[in-house]
């Protein structure tokens, strides 16, 4: 393990331990997968403006997100079933975010609960929320987050349908029968059955609402005072009715590739979402950041911070709460190095005038 020099090394050393139906579930992406590698390769089409001769003998990498100060602005996305990749699952993700001082998302369909989460300690937690058929139930979890100390809901808003992720139906995919949705039990909720072809994607038909709409964020207004983040916005359109709709953040999300494949990489449509947020809530983004490099890329971009879903899953699985450590630490590293070698100090300092993009080359080409 101390020879891993980056994020990326993890993923290798998960498929060898991990069971093919795990690994496949946390790796894959839908249909073609052409958005899960686009995820990444957008971010190397974004190149750097580096300025120079800036005093860089003291750099600050901390951000305020919805009010909290946190060591950095990477943060950990929601991931499902993080037992699976090791046995102390959430509790490890959740004490390596507070030790690294940033925020951890913890997924509605958790292999830990909110109240087992919340008892590892002190730390800045969200909680990511899918809307279930009985809304009883969503007002219970939602209460119970609260209670437990959670400081925001992060409303998944793509996923009316689970997206088709062949690797699962070829597997049948279930979870391991000594595991269950935690935040579910008592609610014959939490059990996935083994179905002919993806057992999540049967639940999903089976219990998730799918006649979610923006009026539903109203209603989340009336049973909590959390802020709501709304989690899938790929465009200025809905950017704007979530500005209407009271929202008080975007995460510029496509489900790490695993909803509808052919959508844009997020970094690709991070910027759209920027302009038409025009700065009057925060837009973060998750998908496809291995690299420090990324994270500035994200922020000059107009991102307020970024969320890390496969890596903490891949690091979990490799080497427990100190893999998930080695990966928040090495991120930080390698966005301090960007900072310093681009010729910024802090967050704010990071800007458009930083990066040029596909979308840019045009408009900047030597005239011959």
């Amino acid at each position: 393990m101390e020879m891993i020099t980056n994020v990326t090394e993890y993923e290798a050393i998960a498929k060898e331990k991990l069971p093919k139906m795990v690994y496949d579930y946390y790796a894959s992406g839908a249909e073609d997968q052409w958005t899960l590698e686009e995820n990444r390769n957008a971010f190397a089409r974004i190149l750097f403006r580096p300025r120079i001769l800036v005093d860089v003998s003291r750099i600050d990498l901390t951000a305020t997100i919805l009010g909290f100060k946190v060591s950095m602005p990477i943060m950990i996305a929601p991931t499902a079933m993080q037992k699976m990749a090791h046995p102390e699952g959430e509790f490890a993700t959740a004490r390596a975010a507070s030790a690294s001082g940033t925020i951890m998302t913890l997924s509605s369909w958790a292999t830990s609960s909110v109240e087992e989460v919340a008892s590892t300690g002190p730390g800045i937690r969200f909680f990511q929320l899918y809307v279930f058929k009985d809304r009883n139930v969503v007002a219970q979890l939602v209460r119970r987050a609260e209670r437990a100390g959670f400081k925001a809901i992060a409303l998944t808003v793509d996923t009316p349908i689970l997206g088709r992720r062949e690797a699962d139906i070829k597997n049948r995919f279930t979870l391991p029968p000594h595991l269950i949705l935690k935040n579910f039990e008592g609610l014959d909720l939490g059990k996935l059955d083994k179905t002919s072809d993806s057992g999540l994607a049967s639940y999903v038909a089976g219990q998730i609402d799918r006649s979610l709409n923006w009026k539903d964020i109203s209603w989340l207004q009336t049973i909590t005072s959390l802020p709501i983040l709304v989690k899938g916005v790929l465009t200025a359109e809905d950017t704007r009715i979530a500005l209407k709709s009271g929202a008080a953040g975007i995460i510029v999300s496509n489900h790490g590739a695993r909803q509808l494949d052919y959508v844009p990489a997020t970094i690709s449509a991070l910027e759209e979402v920027v302009k038409a947020a025009e700065g009057r809530i925060p837009v973060f983004l998750d998908g496809g950041v291995r690299r420090g490099t990324d994270v500035f890329k994200a922020l000059a971009l107009g991102a307020a911070g970024v969320f890390i879903g496969r890596p903490v899953l891949f690091s979990l699985a490799a080497d427990g709460e100190a893999g998930v450590r080695k990966v928040l630490q090495m991120l930080r590293d390698e966005f301090e190095l960007t900072m310093a070698l681009t010729g910024c100090r802090s967050l704010k300092e990071i800007s458009r005038d930083h990066v040029i993009t596909e979308w840019d080359r045009s408009r900047i080409a030597p005239k011959l």
